[in-house]
């Protein structure tokens, strides 16, 4: 079975191994294994409430249970902002008009906020082409708001995502090369790196102090702001069909989008139920219909996908199943019933 849990301490050769599979942009998931286990660290930190608000966050990992292979990574920051900065651009409109010459323009401008701070982030999602297959990264993204529906106490209001933005053909963020290069003089690569490691003071020294006019901008630029990276596209559609939205927020480097939504409102929140769990032999062919299953640890928290509903008020999980997820008869368990194509 392919489940996502909570990171454990041995992880750390698996999680550097997989880290190596990742290309540029993708911030918080970097082959540094000193971070790594750091991070792993931070989150058990953070489960046994022995981290500080601002440091406060979780990591998963996916699994392949038949095998113990780690096949992905997902994340979620608790608060950001609160000691580090979180920086975005939002994107505003301006109007300028002359009545005598009859002329009005529009354009947008990216002013540097922090609207954001103390929204908890979903982050550091990636997933190895080996497991690129139907509903694998569906089971990998939605795996957090499960977290957070089961856990909602720890979390404030509001949650975003930050996206990676536009890339061409050379693997170069056209946005980064009309603005941020000009301003921090290094490359997008040692930008991402500083920042990612939390040394986050050259982008207040260096930042544009004023509003930038994306109209100014070459059009190859322009054209990158809000827009997804390619392979991050499936990702997006996930977090929409979750809730979340873009509200005008971008990326500062790669002018990807931010999405945002309260956490109340993401489906997975509104529409799981917590059912006992039977230990049954499972019809494999009921109408196709599938859920989302997690047990309720916070320790040792597991979710994958399983056939099925809930029916007279428990959950039928097989043997193995049940194995995988670490629960046994009558413990209670969390289902999300899963939509058509979803998994």
């Amino acid at each position: 079975m392919i489940v996502v849990r909570v990171v454990q301490t041995g992880d750390v050769d698996a999680l550097v191994a997989l880290a190596h599979e990742t290309g540029p942009g993708l911030t918080t998931f970097k082959p540094d294994r000193d971070a790594l286990t750091a991070r792993v660290a931070r989150s058990r930190r953070t489960m046994d409430n022995q981290a500080a608000a601002h440091e406060a966050g979780y990591f998963f990992v996916m699994e392949d249970t038949a095998t113990g292979d780690v096949a992905g990574v997902c994340g979620i920051e608790t608060a950001v902002g609160l000691e580090q900065p979180f920086y975005n651009y939002r994107v505003s409109t301006v109007v300028h008009a002359s009545q005598d010459l009859g002329i009005w323009t529009k354009m947008r401008a990216l002013n540097i906020s922090h609207d954001l701070t103390g929204y908890s982030e979903v982050c550091s999602l990636f997933l190895s082409p080996r497991y690129r297959t139907s509903g694998v990264g569906g089971l990998l993204s939605r795996s957090r708001f499960m977290f957070l529906a089961q856990f909602r106490e720890r979390f404030p209001q509001r949650i975003c995502a930050e996206l990676r933005g536009h890339f061409d053909g050379n693997g170069t963020s056209p946005f980064w090369r009309a603005v941020g290069s000009h301003f921090y003089q290094i490359d997008f690569n040692a930008a991402d790196y500083l920042s990612s490691h939390g040394r986050k003071s050259f982008l207040a020294e260096l930042m544009p102090r004023y509003p930038v006019y994306v109209e100014l901008l070459p059009e190859e630029a322009q054209n990158c702001v809000g827009l997804t990276h390619n392979d991050t596209i499936p990702a997006r559609r996930m977090l929409e069909a979750e809730g979340l939205r873009y509200e005008n927020h971008v990326d500062i480097f790669d002018a990807g989008p931010v999405l945002e939504c309260h956490i109340n409102d993401l489906r997975t929140v509104r529409e799981s139920v917590l059912v006992p769990v039977e230990i049954a032999t499972v019809d494999a062919y009921q109408d196709g219909l599938r859920s989302m299953v997690s047990n309720t640890s916070l320790g040792d928290f597991r979710v994958g996908v399983a056939v099925g509903v809930p029916v007279d008020g428990v959950f039928r999980l097989n043997p193995e199943e049940a194995a995988a997820l670490d629960v046994k008869a009558g413990d209670p368990v969390r289902v999300l019933p899963l939509k058509n194509k979803q998994g």
